[in-house]
């Protein structure tokens, strides 16, 4: 635990647009009061799985409901970036087999704004905070670029 704390010390990242939005909807959830004592980076702990982490995982794995709501938050999280910069709705939608196989899409209008093919589900996070943020980030671009170039699809 100490080397993932270490991970998540405040730096850079911690101030990303993208993490603060993550940080946002993980907040939001919290309709209880269970997680007001916990700092921000502690929240995003469960999305920091290092090398050594991820080596310990089955290679095949069913992916328990918490990773799985993890990475739906993470692409909310996208979604709602993209409609902050562009002023699209964008709504989520996640197809997946209990095996941890399937696909993401975000979609604004008609126009399909992300498409993400998910493979080994149960292995869901990365290495570091700069890792979460850089992912989070490049999605969200993406999904402005698309929009841009297809605004009227967007908006239809």
């Amino acid at each position: 635990m100490a080397e993932i704390a270490a991970v998540l010390e405040p730096t850079p990242a911690a101030e990303a647009p993208f993490v603060k939005e993550l940080i946002k909807i993980w907040r939001a959830q919290d309709s209880h009061g269970a997680w007001e004592g916990k700092s921000d980076l502690t929240l995003l702990e469960p999305y920091i799985l290092d090398k050594e982490a991820r080596r310990a995982l089955p290679i095949i794995g069913d992916p328990d409901p918490e990773t799985i709501w993890r990475m739906e938050l993470f692409f909310n999280a996208v979604a709602l970036s993209i409609e902050r910069a562009t002023g699209v709705m964008i709504s989520p939608m996640l197809k997946m087999s209990h095996e941890g196989f399937g696909r993401m899409v975000l979609i604004g209008g008609r126009l399909i704004v992300v498409n993400k093919q998910l493979r080994d589900v149960h292995r869901f996070g990365f290495d570091n905070l700069g890792k979460l943020a850089e992912e989070g980030e490049k999605y969200v671009k993406a999904g402005v670029e698309m929009i841009e170039k297809f605004r009227p699809v967007a908006d239809y």
